[in-house]
């Protein structure tokens, strides 16, 4: 029963997970016109590395490769989970309390230096504040946290179990 349950299989039902996260995000931003924020962007990139590096792992037979793919995906779900828990925070926050709206991302390339437009992008702006959109009482930055959380959690066990045994 457990020859079907591998790292191999496991790393393919994230990648599968994370590109579908993203193909949901794209649908919600082109289909229902919900305009993303600075940190739902950098959440995107943190799907698309998650995804780039369980897809990777899941086409490998190298054990160093796949432990090193595990970790990988555990820093780049932990950094999702810190920026979706930011999320949260401005979305908790009274109006008056949220940080200043800025410009669209196009317009800030254009004019503002990149280290001010990485920092806008972390910490996030007033429109991250906004929730647009719930589904069971959750907002999309709750829903990404629970999907990190997961994909961390799974590839900790894919890392562990491979410096055990060969998983």
């Amino acid at each position: 029963m457990f020859e079907f349950v591998t790292a191999r299989r496991f790393h393919g039902l994230v990648a599968f997970a994370a590109f579908a996260l993203l193909a949901v995000a794209f649908y919600m931003e082109y289909q229902m016109g919900l305009e993303p924020c600075p940190l739902c962007m950098m959440q995107r990139i943190a799907f698309f590395a998650v995804g780039v590096m369980s897809l990777g792992s899941a086409l490998t037979q190298n054990q160093k490769v796949r432990r090193f793919a595990a970790w990988a995906v555990v820093l780049f779900s932990s950094l999702g989970a810190a920026l979706a828990i930011r999320h949260l925070y401005l979305q908790s926050l009274p109006a008056d309390e949220l940080p200043a709206c800025l410009p669209g991302l196009s317009y800030m390339f254009e004019v503002f230096p990149w280290q001010e437009i990485m920092e806008s992008m972390i910490m996030g702006t007033g429109e991250c504040g906004d929730v647009v959109w719930t589904f069971l009482g959750l907002s999309i930055p709750a829903w990404t946290l629970v999907a990190f959380a997961g994909m961390a959690i799974v590839n900790i066990w894919i890392a562990i179990q491979s410096s055990r045994t060969k998983v």
